[in-house]
C-alpha cells in the first residue's frame, strides 16, 4: 500500500453539521419503507440532532407519519394516544399468514356474497369491538415480539384488546376487492378488522392496501414526500416544517401572565385563578397546552381541581 494510498484510508469524511431544530413534518410515507428507514432519511435530509416518530406504519402501508424534531418529540406520545384515519382495501377470498398481502395463503374460499351483505357485515364492527392482536405483530409476549414467534412457526395465546371503531364507510366495492375508509381508536388493527368482517361474510380476508389520511386533528393534505423534499434546498424543506404545537391542536389553549408564565417554567404548579383564560374551559380539561402572553409555548399541563400542573415543559427559546 503506497503512502498516498495509506493517507486517503486514514481520512475520514467531514462531520455533517447538525441543526437545532424544532417543529413538526408531515411526511408522506411510502410502501416499501419501514417507519424507521423514513424517519432516518428525513433526519438525514434536515441535519437535526433529535428526532422520532410517533407510531409506526409498517412497510406495506403508506401515508401519514408525523415526524418529530428536537422539542417536539417531547410531545410525540400525544399522537399516540390520537384517533387515527386510513383508507383500505380487502380482498375478500383468501386468508393469509399475515393478514396482509406480504403472507402466504391459508385457504381461499368462494365469495357469494354482494355489496349489501358486505355493507351489513361492516355495520357490525362499528362502535366498541374486542380484537385479538394478530401473531405478526411488534406486541410482545415474555420480552419477544410476537412476529419473532410467528416466524417460527409458533402461534402463543392473545388477549383480547378493545378498541373503538368511531366511523367505518366503504368507498368501493368491486369484489372481491372492498375498498373502505376506517376511524379508529389508538391499538386498532386494520388488518385484523379485515379478518374479521371476511370471516362474518363466510369467505375470509386480508388487506392488500393501507393508507393511513388522518392522525388526531393532522391530516395527509399538508404532508409532503421524501422525493419532493430531496428534491428541494434547505429553506425550501423547512418550509414543510409544522410548528411544536401542531401536535397539541386539540388540546385547549391557555395563556399565562408573565409571572405565571415565569412560575409554570420553573415546575410549579398555578391556581387556576391566576390564568389569563376562560377558567371555566379549563377547569373542565385533563390536559392543557401552555402559553405566555407573546404566544410562545411554554408546554403541556394537567387541569384539575382548580389546579394547573405543569407535565411537560419546552426549553425557554427553543420554540
Amino acid at each position: 500500500m503506497t503512502a498516498s494510498s495509506k493517507k486517503n484510508q486514514g481520512e475520514q469524511r467531514p462531520k455533517v453539521p447538525r441543526r437545532l431544530l424544532d417543529g413538526v413534518l408531515l411526511l408522506d410515507k411510502p410502501v416499501g419503507l419501514s417507519s424507521n428507514d423514513a424517519l432516518i432519511r428525513a433526519k438525514r435530509l434536515y441535519r437535526v440532532k433529535k428526532a422520532g416518530h410517533t407510531g409506526t406504519l409498517d412497510p406495506l402501508a403508506s401515508g401519514l407519519l408525523p415526524l418529530c424534531f428536537g422539542e417536539a418529540t417531547k410531545f410525540s406520545q400525544d399522537l399516540l394516544e390520537a384517533d387515527k384515519t386510513y383508507e383500505a382495501t380487502m380482498r375478500l377470498g383468501i386468508r393469509t399468514t399475515t393478514g396482509d398481502a406480504e403472507g402466504e395463503a391459508l385457504d381461499t374460499r368462494e365469495v357469494l356474497c354482494d355489496e349489501a351483505a358486505v355493507r351489513q357485515a361492516m355495520a357490525r364492527f362499528l362502535g366498541d369491538i374486542v380484537q385479538i392482536p394478530p401473531m405478526y405483530s411488534a406486541l410482545k409476549r415474555d420480552g419477544k415480539p410476537l412476529y419473532e414467534y410467528a416466524r417460527a412457526g409458533q402461534t402463543v395465546e392473545r388477549e383480547g384488546r378493545n378498541v373503538t371503531i368511531i366511523a367505518l364507510d366503504m368507498i368501493a366495492c368491486e369484489l372481491p376487492d372492498v375498498t373502505f375508509r376506517v376511524t379508529c381508536t389508538k391499538g386498532t388493527y386494520v388488518r385484523t378488522l379485515a379478518e374479521d368482517i371476511g370471516e362474518a361474510l363466510g369467505c375470509g380476508a386480508h388487506l392488500v392496501m393501507l393508507r393511513r389520511t388522518g392522525v388526531g386533528a393532522l391530516t395527509l393534505e399538508h404532508a409532503v414526500t421524501l422525493d419532493a423534499l430531496t428534491a428541494m434546498d434547505e429553506p425550501a424543506r423547512d418550509v414543510w416544517l409544522q410548528p411544536v404545537d401542531a401536535l397539541l391542536s386539540t388540546f385547549p389553549r391557555v395563556t399565562l401572565d408573565a409571572e405565571s408564565a415565569r412560575r409554570f417554567t420553573h415546575g410549579q404548579r398555578l391556581p387556576l385563578n391566576a390564568l389569563v383564560i376562560d377558567r371555566v374551559e379549563c377547569e373542565a380539561a385533563e390536559r392543557v397546552r401552555v402559553y405566555d402572553e407573546a404566544g410562545r409555548l411554554l408546554g403541556v399541563a394537567k387541569a384539575a381541581n382548580g389546579v394547573l400542573a405543569p407535565e411537560r415543559l419546552v426549553v425557554s427559546g427553543a420554540v
